[in-house]
């Protein structure tokens, strides 16, 4: 694996892969790596011949009053878990690299950012994501961009930047990878002291609980919202969104006919942390 610094060398690498027919594929990452991160990276490895990863913490998304200064960072034992997973080129640069002397561009995805971590974060962290993730693109040109699926609305946000902008990649999004216990794995799990790691899983219990109403038949978005809610206060969890919206277009949903996303978010100790379900319209 070869760890690469600049926009010219990851470009360079491209070319020659494209030249010899390849395909190419992105994991688009900001480090901290964890089993939903090696999923990613595994799912990219069985079908791409160049599995590009990027390691960079973008600045433009987090708020002032947000985590980027102690974001955890290790680069090292990134590195190796890449190598491991047999990434062919680690692309970590620098944010002068990403956002150079007189950077004055910012990518807005108006309709799916308004909502959800858009209300709680601010418009400036959509604007981010999607500014570095076109950079992103631009840069590797992937055949295929491979995302989480816990961060269901930033998948929303780069479909339809992708559509809008007719960029030409196929967005893959794998399953929540969850630990023995249901909490979502996530590179801030890393701030929750032993009982707020305790409690957080009543994230995900509360999202099965509203689940399991809805397999049960009740299509009602209140009561399914309702449910979840119940299970939040008992751990004295007061969350900062617990919502139901469209799985394609993030519009509220009262009545759960189609697929619906059901998703949460909070704070638990130190952290901030979020989750989802997808209720499924054959259920």
């Amino acid at each position: 694996m070869r760890i690469l610094r600049t926009i010219a060398e990851v470009r360079a690498v491209v070319e020659n892969t494209r030249h010899a027919g390849h395909r190419v594929g992105l994991v688009p990452t900001m480090g901290a790596f964890h089993d939903g991160h090696v999923s990613l990276m595994r799912e990219a490895r069985k079908n791409n011949d160049l599995v590009v990863v990027s390691l960079f913490v973008n600045p433009t998304q987090f708020g002032a009053n947000e985590d980027l200064s102690s974001y955890p960072r290790d680069e090292h034992a990134d590195a190796a878990r890449a190598e491991q997973e047999g990434v062919d080129i680690l692309f970590a640069p620098d944010a002068a690299e990403i956002y150079p002397d007189g950077f004055a561009t910012s990518i807005h995805v108006s309709g799916v950012t308004e909502m959800l971590d858009g209300a709680s974060r601010g418009p400036h962290h959509f604007d981010g994501v999607a500014t570095v993730v076109t950079k992103l693109f631009g840069i590797v040109r992937p055949d295929v961009a491979y995302f989480g699926q816990k961060d269901a609305q930033q998948i929303a946000v780069i479909r339809r930047l992708v559509r809008d902008l007719d960029l030409d990649v196929r967005i893959e999004a794998s399953p929540i990878v969850r630990e023995a216990d249901g909490l979502a794995m996530s590179s801030r799990n890393v701030y929750l002291d032993p009982a707020a790691r305790a409690q957080a899983t009543v994230l995900n219990r509360a999202l099965d609980a509203a689940a399991a109403l809805h397999e049960s038949g009740e299509r009602d978005g209140d009561s399914i919202l309702k449910a979840a809610g119940r299970v939040l206060a008992d751990e004295g969890i007061t969350p900062e969104y617990l919502e139901l919206r469209d799985a394609l277009t993030l519009q509220t949903v009262t009545r759960v006919e189609d697929d619906a996303l059901l998703a949460v978010a909070a704070r638990v100790g130190a952290a901030r942390l979020i989750d989802n379900h997808i209720l499924k319209r054959s259920a």
